[in-house]
Order: structure tokens, then sequence, then C-alpha cells
């Protein structure tokens, strides 16, 4: 059993970094280069990112899940379990902050990207989305540190 579990946690690892790098990177280069620039900008190139990583990125992220359930299952040690189980209740808050308040911002730039326009109110949404990143980002990380925690005490 143990080998299964480090084989779920490792899984858990390596997905959980996909977004938790895609956050960081949104939070530290994405967040202030969209301040910088001009709604038009944004709106299309904001849109066409969302447009792509709405497609892609639930797949890392539903393996994530999984693979945390499974962790904080199968896990061998007590530590396993609450370390993973911690991740997984982190992981699915962050899924709660995504699909209430980036999900419909995403969906309205991705449209806007589509039909070539700008919405009045791009940099208000952009600054919604904007409002959530760090926290994501910053609960991507504590649910990889989980997953860590978990893979170390199932040596």
């Amino acid at each position: 059993m143990t080998t299964i579990a480090t084989i779920t946690a490792i899984i858990g690892i390596l997905t959980i970094a996909v977004t938790y790098g895609t956050d960081t990177f949104a939070a530290l280069a994405i967040t202030p280069a969209g301040r910088a620039s001009k709604e038009a900008s944004v709106a299309d190139f904001m849109g066409n990112i969302h447009r792509y990583a709405d497609r892609r990125m639930p797949v890392p992220g539903v393996i994530a899940l999984l693979a945390t359930l499974a962790t904080a299952i199968l896990g061998t040690t007590l530590i396993t379990h609450i370390s993973a189980a911690v991740a997984l209740l982190v992981l699915i808050l962050w899924m709660v902050l995504y699909t209430r308040i980036a999900a419909p911002i995403n969906r309205a730039l991705t449209a806007a990207a589509a039909d070539g326009t700008v919405p009045a109110d791009t940099r208000a949404m952009q600054q919604r989305w904007d409002s959530i990143i760090v926290v994501r980002a910053v609960l991507q990380g504590v649910a990889l540190l989980g997953m860590v925690l978990a893979l170390i005490a199932l040596r």
C-alpha cells in the first residue's frame, strides 16, 4: 500500500505544481503587465489566455484532486492522512474561488476576444480576477506543501 500511496502522492505533487506555477506566474508577471496594458490589449490577450487555459488546465486540476484524495485514503501514517486531507481541502477551497470569481470573468474575456470586442468593464473584470490570484497561488502552495509532507511521512 505504501508504494501506491507514494505514486499517488508524486502524481499529486506534479499536477498541483502545474497550477501552482501557473497561478504564481500570473501573480508575479501577468497581473502587473495587465495593469500596465491598454484595455483592448487586456481584453484580447487575457481572453485568449483563458480560452486555452480553461480548456487545458482542468486536466492537471482533476488529476491533482484525485491523486490527493487517493493519498489521503491510502496513506500509511497519520501525518500522511492529515497532510493529504489538508491539501485536498485547500484544493477544494481554490476550486470554489476559481469557479465563483475567476471562471465567469474568464468566460466574458474569452467571448470578447473571440468577438474582437472590448467590454466596457474590462479593467474592472481584470481587477476582480487579479484580486484573488495571490490567494490562489498561496492555496496551491499550501496544497503542494501538504502533499510533500504526506510523501515524506510515507518514508
